[in-house]
């Protein structure tokens, strides 16, 4: 049995030998023949292939500016091509290794959009996407690295458009936990919802939503029977809201406004 095996074995070793060797048609291509190529790709939409082409480009010029603007260039490839981790994971390579490049900036605002793909925050809407199943983790990275670049870079042609992200991205974490609490509060689990719409509150006092929560922590400690909270949420509320459309459904009725749930 074993000269049998080592037949075999010969007769594989043998045959690899028959097969067609495969050629790299990019062996002695310039830094600029292979970044020139890279970019074709990508302008026909090939973002595997170009990756693919920039990366021989880095691993064989490593030095020099083709080979930093392959890096940023595969961290976009990466994006565009739904990879997040691998684009995130290219632009922290790249802001690593050239803190004080002059795109840099660019660097930030990249991750940031790997974080939180714009396209899904736009279909989700329209889809009417359940908030709970979004990533309150994703939008907080967004949120801290669209933090760095306007902190970093106030001047950056990005900044502008950072901060309206970072906007929404408040709006869409605050709506995330209010979003949460509520569920909580649907099932009767008070103090469960308390505690998520607390953290909206305090964490985004100013998104639009906060008016939400604190009327449900009203209506939380109500159930609860803690009187004094409730009062005292009630008391901020008031003074945040005076013309609340929670006021306008219930301060006329015998039952108080949180009885209205």
């Amino acid at each position: 049995m074993a000269a049998i095996a080592l037949v075999a074995v010969a007769s594989l070793t043998a045959g690899c030998g028959l097969l067609p060797e495969v050629k790299d048609e990019t062996l002695g291509w310039s830094a600029n023949k292979l970044y020139s190529e890279a970019k074709d790709s990508m302008a026909d939409g090939a973002w595997d292939k170009a990756i693919k082409l920039f990366e021989k480009l880095e691993a064989r010029y490593p030095y020099g500016r083709y080979a930093q603007q392959a890096q940023i260039e595969v961290a976009y490839a990466y994006f565009k091509t739904g990879e997040q981790a691998s684009a995130i994971a290219a632009c922290d390579r790249f802001i690593k290794l050239h803190p004080s490049h002059p795109n840099v900036d660019y660097m930030y605002y990249l991750k940031g959009l790997a974080n939180f793909n714009d396209d899904l925050g736009v279909m989700a809407y329209v889809s009417m996407q359940d908030e709970t199943e979004r990533d309150p983790k994703g939008m907080r990275e967004a949120f801290d690295t669209y933090r760095q670049l306007v902190t970093r870079f106030p001047e950056s042609k990005y900044s502008k458009d950072a901060v309206l992200r970072m906007r929404y991205l408040v709006n869409a974490m605050a709506s995330n936990e209010v979003h949460v609490a509520r569920y909580y509060m649907k099932r009767g689990a008070y103090l469960a919802a308390v505690n998520r719409a607390q953290s909206a509150v305090i964490n985004y006092p100013e998104a639009p939503i906060t008016e939400e929560a604190l009327f449900i922590m009203v209506k939380g400690y109500d159930n609860m029977g803690m009187n004094d909270l409730r009062d005292d949420a009630e008391r901020i509320m008031k003074k945040n809201f005076p013309n609340s459309v929670y006021y306008a459904r219930g301060l006329d009725r015998k039952e108080p406004w949180w009885k209205l749930w």
